[in-house]
């Protein structure tokens, strides 16, 4: 079926693009680190920039799939998750929010190891923080009512 018969790729296509432009906006309201570097900003940037480029691919795509409404749950519940997920950080700060949202993303996508799911819930947190925070010098996002690093920091 063609993209002319189908809106489904260009319904995604804008609505990518759409994405990308809001988050690359959000994105640049996140300040500079402390030594007027982009800091926190590079990653979410990166990955909004990548909305649009996909969005406009997915636009110039000559055929398109049929929309298939069966994983429209999994794309909602992973838009809650995401918007969820903002708050939390905002909240509890970035290791709970990790910690609570990694193994319900990896549910939503079909995982149902409950040893899976756990250690997604302490090795994601870890290693991110890691990565992140350790390694890379991002600044973590702190939570306002609570933050496991305040309890855990050296």
């Amino acid at each position: 079926m063609t993209s002319e018969s189908s809106p489904a790729p260009r319904v995604v296509g804008l609505a990518l693009i759409l994405i990308g432009i809001g988050a690359t906006i959000t994105s640049l309201g996140i300040s500079l680190d402390q030594y007027g570097r982009w800091g926190a900003r590079l990653f979410p940037l990166a990955g909004s920039l990548a909305l649009i480029v996909l969005g406009m691919l997915e636009l110039r795509r000559s055929e398109g799939p049929r929309l298939d409404r069966k994983h429209w749950p999994a794309v909602a519940g992973l838009l809650f998750l995401s918007m969820a997920y903002v708050w939390a950080i905002s909240v509890v700060g970035y290791l709970i929010a990790t910690a609570l949202a990694a193994p319900l993303a990896l549910w939503i996508f079909g995982v149902r190891s409950v040893i899976g799911l756990s250690a997604a819930a302490v090795l994601c947190p870890g290693v991110y923080h890691l990565v992140f925070f350790e390694l890379l010098g991002v600044f973590p996002p702190l939570g306002r009512w609570f933050d496991l690093l305040d309890v855990i920091a050296r």
